[in-house]
């Protein structure tokens, strides 16, 4: 019995999408390791406090902007899911908006773009 040279191959659109999802797969490492290693919050992810912790002064332009904008989600959980099990839940449910969003909004930017250009 002869085998043939099937080639598997997959579009770059296919990769980007798989490479999405390894991604979004791993995100919850973010929240999980800095706990395991008692390391803080995930690297440059810091608030005005864990600033000044690490600087030892907090600059007037964070300070400024740090009162611009408040996150919809913010420490990427649910009002009352910030300890045990319901904190990575949270973590994972507010990353999958975040994607979805970013989605979304891409799509829409796309079709948008497409459109100026005369392409359907």
């Amino acid at each position: 019995m002869k085998i043939s040279n099937f080639k598997f191959q997959i579009s770059n659109h296919k990769r980007l999408w798989i490479g999405i999802g390894i991604l979004i797969l791993l995100s919850p490492l973010g929240i999980i390791l800095p706990e395991i290693f008692k390391a803080g919050g995930a690297w440059g992810e810091w608030g005005l406090d864990e600033v000044e912790k690490i600087a030892g002064y907090v600059p007037q332009g964070f300070k400024k902007l740090s009162e611009i904008w408040k996150a919809p989600i913010s420490d990427y959980a649910f009002s009352g899911w910030d300890t045990g099990l319901k904190s990575y839940i949270g973590y994972i449910l507010s990353g999958i908006i975040g994607v979805a969003l970013v989605i979304v909004i891409s799509i829409f930017i796309g079709r948008i773009l497409a459109r100026k250009n005369g392409n359907s």
